[in-house]
């Protein structure tokens, strides 16, 4: 069984992902965000930095997801399958050209026909989670990564409220497999009661799959 979480930065999916594959036995794969060099750039200089975060993120996707369906037997913080969602969003902003649009979206499609030739194809499940927009913006704030902050930066703001909005569409369109959505603003997984009844249901939706 291989699932991914999905969803916006700051939504809870990390501490999503360390009690799925607690609850299953499994390992768990957490997107480099610590390890990763560029991120704290990227913030100060989007512009600069924009196109080769994304080419960072996209290769160590790559691998996450290729081990995890080679292993059958998996839980992914983010995966490959929402990449593209920040580097259109990023060349909506002027952060990433065309020309490297183009590039990166190339490569992105190389990768995909390559998981096509694995036994296993794509997830077995993706599981996003969801708040409203102020529950983000304090769970960022609570977490305390300088570079994530807002304060007397309107433009990272609505940054998050654009990727906020553009998530929803990207869960509407998702396709390469079943899905299922959590609530955790109404689940709060610092509540051991809420963990299990969160289980509960992703161990009901895999059942209608295997």
């Amino acid at each position: 069984m291989v699932i991914i979480t999905a969803g916006m930065i700051g939504v809870g999916k990390t501490t999503l992902t360390g009690k799925i594959a607690a609850h299953l036995h499994t390992k768990a794969f957490y997107e480099p965000v610590g390890e990763n060099p560029v991120l704290p750039l990227y913030y100060k200089n989007p512009k600069q930095y924009g196109f080769l975060l994304q080419i960072y993120f996209l290769n160590k996707r790559f691998s996450m997801i290729k081990q995890a369906l080679t292993d059958d037997n998996n839980v992914l913080d983010r995966s490959i399958y929402e990449d593209a969602l920040f580097t259109k969003e990023n060349n909506a902003e002027g952060n990433i050209s065309d020309t490297e649009l183009s590039v990166y979206l190339k490569l992105l499609d190389n990768m995909m026909n390559d998981l096509k030739q694995l036994p296993k194809k794509a997830p077995d499940l993706m599981v996003y989670s969801e708040t409203d927009f102020d529950t983000i913006l304090y769970r960022i704030k609570k977490r305390g990564r300088d570079y994530e902050q807002i304060d007397n930066r309107p433009d990272l703001k609505d940054y998050y409220y654009k990727m906020w909005n553009a998530y929803k569409d990207w869960y509407r369109d998702y396709d390469a497999g079943p899905k299922m959505k959590i609530d955790l603003q109404k689940y709060d997984l610092e509540e051991p009661k809420h963990v299990q009844e969160v289980l509960a249901m992703i161990d009901e939706r895999l059942k209608t799959i295997r």
